[in-house]
């Protein structure tokens, strides 16, 4: 018999006789293997999902004639591009090639429901435009209903009607932002589905569009061409060129489609895929921890067994081969088990994000071979990794060792590990400082943060022996005998306390670091608006996102007429070229502007900018060398240049922005007019509930926006945070879930290991009842270590992120640790200790008393 094949008849062999062994590593290997497939089916399924849909939506269009030039500010992929005459429709009619030419016109115009509420506007864009008359050129296709016919009369997409709870016959208002009462004639769909994702659409007539869209008649964002039978899409932008006036462009239908599939990949598609990603990685590197820890204790044993092959005369090399080989059998079943697992999990996602509110376009999954090759090759290399240095430490057992014992791993507190752990600590302690303080850096940062992450798993062994004994001192305390047991068993090995407290510690200190960064950023929103808002009350859009149509520019005036109301001011949203680069204008009136928000020390006069002046921050002035009487050029999205003037740099920018004109200098250039926010200053004795009452009241006619006290405001403008925290939260649950197997696991064979010991201990008069708490109560200990190491961890990790955040930034970062949610992720990893331990003790406790003595 060869060497390779006695390999892996001893492999098989002790595979079948302790498959218990390795179920714990087969479950995290699938779990890890299963949610990284998953991830990639499901961006796979989605991106051909999309590419269908904007393939169908646009299959009659051949051409489309828009903008060449975009103004891109930092933060927005699709930038803003400048109108096109409408009239330029009928000149591309009549070139050779051309079917049909319509203007598309485009803006933002949110539906308000039956309930009263905006529909949408919470990330994707609220869109209104006009109802294109050619079938062929129109994504959308009626359903049910009629065509717009007069004034007022809409047709909206089928998705927007059933959230906003409109049928055909229903009268609203829609935001353009200015209030416009409509009535809904028609149903549509886009692509053969309900809508654009969660676009909402209104086709109006085309004088309506044009009204109520557009700064002035005769502008469309494009038009839209169809070529005659025998054209292709090529040649058609060939013919187009000649007729197209200076500054505008022709693309084929194909490519407009394509970057529609692009921009919903880049800003949502790329973001979601990589946000599970990064999870899965977690997710994988907690099942890391549990793997290892899983086969260093089989090794440990099979200390005796090791030698006696050695003894045999097996050499190091196929005892090493023998424990891999085993490794490759559970990683290779797993990790193909995972791959059906995230088909499973896909299909899932796909039935269930419509259920909640996503409403992504229907088709069949999408299996390509990179979304099973990788979570399969990944699965194999971390379930081997993980079993390699156990593999090499059962290569080193020497067959003397046949003659003791079996022997459990006892390595780990050495000093040795203590120095270089401390070591490793203060360089990362070191780098981080520098990254965060000395030389502002997120990758210096990062850097120091992913060194201590090391330097805990080094320290791990060294800290869970002190760091058991203060925990269990309470517990010895409590329980007496069975506390003291508990106590001691977890730290025979502190190797292996830390290294099955590991996994748990990476999930909390994940959990944690969220949990922190969370908390931080809404401390930051609550300091941003102590420090900048000095109105009583605000008048708003959905912070969360920039898909909803705004406030009209009117509505400030209005409330501003009510006795209750001392002044109101109105912070609208421009974009320009600022010598040469694309940046946010905050349209206001500047002087009232200083009434509703506090902007810190102004140099210069904000009264005095005109239609030429512009006042800057200071952190933007500074960065680009202005100063008052300084010259910048701004070029807008109409093709116009100008020069204006630095009349006031100011300090505090996080609610007014980095560049302030007036209404009349952006008059001239303005698209869609509209608020971001209404800054409401009450009169002298006027009582807060009397005065929000009044704006409410006066604010109703224009859509119902959100009027909000200070602390209200602060809280809706990091409404998405706990939304983000919940996912953060749900997802990171698998991890918990694998650090929770991994304990299990560990415990399982712990008790298998101190058979005989548990059977004497049964036999000196310890009862099932102590027996069972004092493996559960081992449990706890280790998640306890695990807790708390990740609690300090995740805090550590929290505070580098907000620090690098607030040194790689203009705006000033605040950190906050938030007592209460910690302690829940404290009690949460607890419970998961006692839970993990719940099975192994249960086991243990129907040990056969005499059976267990007897057993070697």
């Amino acid at each position: 018999m060869s060497a390779a094949s006695a390999t892996a008849r001893i492999s098989l062999s002790s595979l079948r006789a302790h498959k218990r062994r390795f179920a714990g590593t087969f479950t995290a290997v699938f779990l890890g293997v299963a949610f990284l497939a998953g991830t990639l089916v499901m961006g796979d399924t989605l991106r051909a999902s999309f590419d269908s849909m904007f393939g169908n939506a646009s299959s009659g269009t051949d051409s489309v004639v828009r903008s060449a030039d975009t103004i891109t500010t930092p933060g927005d992929s699709q930038g803003v591009r400048q109108p096109v005459a409408t009239d330029l429709a009928e000149r591309i009619s009549r070139v050779p090639g051309v079917a049909a030419a319509e203007p598309d016109i485009q803006g933002s115009g949110q539906l308000i429901g039956s309930d009263g509420k905006p529909v949408g506007g919470q990330g994707p864009p609220t869109l209104a435009g006009n109802w294109i008359d050619d079938p062929e050129l129109n994504p959308y296709r009626l359903s049910d209903g009629r065509l717009p016919a007069k004034s007022g009369e809409v047709v909206v997409n089928r998705g927007a009607a059933k959230a906003a709870g409109l049928g055909i016959g229903d009268s609203t208002v829609l935001r353009t932002p200015e209030p416009v009462r409509i009535t809904v004639v028609g149903l549509a769909t886009f692509g053969g589905e309900d809508g654009m994702a969660q676009v909402t659409f209104t086709g109006m007539t085309r004088a309506d569009a044009e009204k109520y869209l557009t700064p002035e008649p005769g502008q469309a964002a494009s038009i839209q061409v169809r070529a005659e039978s025998g054209t292709s899409q090529r040649e058609l932008v060939d013919a187009l060129g000649p007729v197209l006036p200076k500054g505008t462009e022709a693309i084929t239908g194909q490519e407009s489609a394509e970057e529609n599939t692009e921009m919903i990949s880049g800003q949502f598609l790329g973001i979601f895929t990589t946000f599970l990603l990064v999870f899965s990685g977690i997710a994988l590197l907690v099942a890391t921890f549990s793997i290892h820890n899983t086969f260093a204790i089989v090794v440990a044993q099979r200390t005796r067994e090791n030698a006696l092959l050695r003894a045999l005369g097996a050499a190091r090399g196929q005892v090493v081969a023998a424990t891999l080989a085993e490794a490759t059998v559970v990683a290779v079943a797993a990790s193909a088990a995972g791959l059906a697992g995230g088909i499973g999990i896909a299909a899932g996602l796909q039935a269930l994000f419509p259920a909640i509110g996503f409403p992504f376009p229907e088709g069949d999954l999408v299996i390509s071979g990179l979304s099973m090759a990788l979570p399969l090759v990944v699965g194999i290399l971390v379930c081997l990794g993980s079993a390699l240095l156990p593999a090499l430490r059962a290569g080193r057992t020497a067959p003397l060792a046949a003659l003791r014992e079996s022997a459990v791993d006892q390595s780990g507190a050495s000093r040795g590990r203590a120095v270089a752990g401390a070591v490793l600590a203060a360089v990362a302690l070191g780098v981080t400082l520098t990254g965060v303080v000395a030389v502002p850096s997120v990758w210096l940062a990062g850097a120091g943060a992913v060194l201590a992450l090391i330097a805990f798993v080094i320290l791990g062994p060294v800290a869970s022996s002190r760091a058991v004994r203060v925990l269990g001192a309470p517990l010895a305390r409590l329980r007496g005998t069975t506390g003291r047991l508990a106590g001691r068993n977890a730290l025979r090995s502190p190797k292996r306390t830390a290294a099955t407290a590991g996994a748990l510690m990476i999930g909390v200190a994940v959990v944690s670091l969220f949990t922190v960064f969370g908390a931080s950023l809404k401390a930051t929103m609550d300091q941003t608006v102590a420090r900048s808002f000095a109105g009583d009350v605000a008048v708003s859009v959905p912070a969360f996102g920039a898909g909803g149509s705004g406030l009209s520019p009117e509505l400030a005036g209005v409330i501003t007429e009510r006795p209750e109301v001392a002044g109101a001011v109105g912070l609208g949203r421009g974009v320009a070229e600022v010598d040469g680069a694309g940046r946010e204008l905050t349209v206001t009136d500047p002087q009232a502007l200083a009434e509703g928000l506090d902007l810190g020390a102004v140099d210069g006069s904000l009264g005095g900018l005109g239609t030429d002046g512009i006042a800057v921050s200071s952190a933007e002035a500074d960065k680009r060398g202005l100063e008052p009487g300084s010259r910048t050029r701004l070029a807008f999205t109409d093709g116009e240049r100008e020069s204006f003037t630095v009349r006031a740099v100011y300090e505090q920018s996080e609610l007014a922005g980095d560049y302030l004109v007036t209404r009349e200098a952006w008059a001239p250039h303005r698209a869609q007019d509209a608020d971001n926010l209404i800054a409401v200053t009450f009169a002298d004795g006027v009582d807060p509930a009397d005065g929000k009452a009044a704006v409410e009241k006066a604010a109703a006619p224009y859509g119902n926006p959100d009027v909000q006290t200070r602390d209200e405001y602060a809280q809706s403008s990091a409404g998405g945070i706990d939304m983000m925290l919940t996912l953060v939260y749900a997802l990171l649950a698998l991890a918990v879930l694998i650090a929770l197997l991994g304990i299990a696991n560990t415990l399982t064979l712990a008790v298998h290991e101190r058979t005989r010991e548990l059977g004497l201990l049964r036999a000196v008069g310890q009862t099932r009842g102590q027996l069972r708490g004092m493996v559960r109560w081992e449990s706890v200990l280790v998640a306890a270590f695990g807790t708390v190491g990740g609690l300090a961890l995740g805090a550590f990790l929290g505070w580098v992120l907000v620090a690098a955040a607030d040194g790689a930034g203009d705006s000033a970062f605040a950190f906050a640790l938030p007592p209460a949610r910690l302690a829940i992720v404290a009690l949460v990893g607890l419970a998961a200790g006692a839970l993990a331990g719940w099975r192994p003790a249960r086991r243990a406790g129907r040990l056969d008393v005499l059976r267990a003595i007897a057993t070697e």
